[in-house]
Formats: C-alpha cells, sequence, structure tokens
C-alpha cells in the first residue's frame, strides 16, 4: 500500500529508506523515524482502537504519551504486549500490531451495539443497577463488563525479551559486602532455612 498522506519533505524521518509492517493483518510501509500511528495515519488508516464503554471508532489524539485513544497490541513471534501507545511506538521493520478492545475486529465490532444503548447506561450506571442479587456482581456481572472493557491481554507465555531496566520485588535486600552486610544475609538464611 503506498502511503497517501505523506509530505513529501520535512519532519525527523528517513524517506530514503523504507520499513514494512502490518496492522490487523494487512502490509503497510513506512520509514525510520515513524511512530506507528503517524505511518498508519501516512497510508490513510485513522481508525486504530475502539472506545472502553461504547466502542465507539477511535484514532489519535495527541501526539504522544498521553494520548488515550490509539492503544494497540503489538505481536512478536509467540507473545504479545498490549496497551501500547502507537503515538510513542517506534516502527521497526517487521512490526506486527493489532487494534484491541474490537471483536471480531476493529472495522466491524459486534460490541460497538452498546452504544445504541447509551442513552440507558449513564455514569455510575454498573454500581447502582447491578448491585442485587447480592451474589451476582463477583460471578455475573463484573466479569461481563470486565471482558467488554478496552484494556488488552497478556498471551500467558513466559516473556523471554531482554530489557533495559527491570522492577523486581524481594523480601529481603542486603546492600553491602562489609562485615555487617555479611553477617545480616548469614542471620537472614539461618533464619529461612530455621538452622
Amino acid at each position: 500500500m503506498t502511503a497517501v498522506f505523506r509530505l513529501p519533505r520535512g519532519g525527523r524521518i528517513d524517506r530514503s529508506r523504507s520499513l514494512r509492517f502490518r496492522f490487523d493483518g494487512v502490509e503497510f510501509r513506512g520509514h525510520p523515524g515513524d511512530t506507528l500511528a503517524s505511518a498508519l495515519l501516512a497510508n490513510g488508516v485513522r481508525l486504530m482502537g475502539r472506545s472502553f464503554k461504547y466502542h465507539r471508532p477511535r484514532g489519535p489524539l495527541t501526539a504522544g504519551p498521553e494520548e488515550p485513544n490509539a492503544l494497540v497490541t503489538l505481536v512478536e513471534d509467540r507473545q504479545q504486549t498490549p496497551n501500547v501507545r502507537a503515538t510513542v511506538q517506534e516502527l521497526f521493520d517487521g512490526l506486527q500490531a493489532r487494534g484491541q478492545n474490537a471483536w471480531p475486529g476493529l472495522r466491524l465490532d459486534l460490541m460497538a451495539v452498546n452504544d445504541l444503548v447509551h442513552p440507558f447506561l449513564g455514569a455510575g450506571f454498573y454500581y447502582k443497577t447491578f448491585m442485587w442479587p447480592r451474589g451476582f456482581w463477583e460471578r455475573v456481572y463484573e466479569p461481563l463488563i470486565r471482558r467488554a472493557a478496552g484494556l488488552g491481554s497478556l498471551s500467558g507465555r513466559h516473556d523471554e525479551a531482554v530489557y533495559e531496566k527491570a522492577w523486581t520485588h524481594c523480601d529481603l535486600l542486603v546492600i553491602g559486602a562489609g562485615p555487617a552486610g555479611l553477617i545480616a544475609a548469614l542471620a537472614a538464611a539461618r533464619r529461612i532455612s530455621g538452622s
């Protein structure tokens, strides 16, 4: 597909090289320096997601990390990364992404039927209406509402990628390998092992 909405010059992209990427199964071309959103817009794609509650069609609203609408799922080999903002995802050759919060797809979303009943679904509707019978909230109502909401899902497979940073949590952290640190680590190990 040829980029139909691309300016002939300007910006911070390298028009001398071309990158191939896929969005919702369709192959497109972009350039180094493009974000996923800018490359899709250049190719005439404006629909990148659906609204959380009513599943209304959504495209980019901003050009940065504050983007509320153009949330996509990146697909790599056997794993997927949901809720990636298309406005900050740098384009690379072979990138594969898909829209989220739509079934079976972005163009035809069966959950968009929610928009027909929006006059009856005011703010706070879920909590005021679905509180009875008491036991139905956790077993029936909440799972259905969460399934219809617009957050992406993980693949469930182990993430084998290497990252620049890690946010890890521990029960005990001993800093320092001097006498005090070694004694603290030994005491903690003995306490955990019970010896």
